[in-house]
């Protein structure tokens, strides 16, 4: 065991690696969480100072209930001419 620990007259080099890589992963763990935790209060506040859109926009509480019936929503330069008085037979 003692062999092992010594690694081979390495043990100078080898463990302060091991050490410094080991320390690299503690502080990235902590960053991690401590991120972690700021973006879920964040997440938190603004999902209780903001309504939800569906929810908001239809009247249907917290959440909105079953699909919503309406059509596809046509945009871009196409759908722009389609809604032009020109194509509704007016001037253009």
């Amino acid at each position: 065991m003692g062999d092992f620990f010594a690694m081979g007259g390495y043990a100078a080099y080898v463990w302060p690696a091991y050490a410094v890589a080991a320390l690299i992963l503690a502080v990235l763990l902590a960053v991690s969480l401590h991120g972690l935790r700021r973006r879920e209060a964040t997440l938190k506040l603004l999902e209780e100072t903001r309504p939800r859109r569906r929810a908001a926009r239809h009247g249907n509480g917290p959440i909105a209930h079953g699909p919503v019936a309406h059509g596809p929503v046509a945009e871009g330069p196409a759908a722009d001419r389609a809604r032009s008085p020109a194509a509704e037979g007016g001037e253009g």
